[in-house]
């Protein structure tokens, strides 16, 4: 550190900040949404990118017509992005009020 008062504490906030980004860029890494169809026929997992992390069927997808199957994925899948969409949003509104607090 220097021996400059005012450098020191613009250096030590610059820090704290990196700090904050690096927390919230490791806690964005973590989230999953997680759904499962109304009938618990499909499992769908995915990362806060909304990509594909798990996808789980029961044997009652044997029984759904193509098309009720497609459904039951596909809107499965939506719910499952929607709750990490929401995940993530949630985790930038702290970030934001986080950094706002500290200015």
């Amino acid at each position: 550190m220097s021996t400059n008062p005012v450098m020191d504490e613009i250096e030590a906030r610059a820090q704290r900040a990196l700090n904050r980004l690096r927390d919230l860029g490791d806690e964005m890494k973590k989230v999953r949404g997680r759904e499962s169809s109304a009938d618990g026929a499909v499992t769908v997992e995915v990362d806060g990118n909304g990509a594909l992390v798990d996808l789980r069927f029961t044997s009652a997808v044997s029984r759904m017509s193509p098309s009720e199957f497609e459904q039951a994925v596909v809107g499965t899948a939506r719910r499952a992005a929607a709750i990490a969409m929401g995940r993530m949003g949630e985790l930038i509104t702290e970030f934001n009020e986080e950094s706002a607090a500290q200015t």
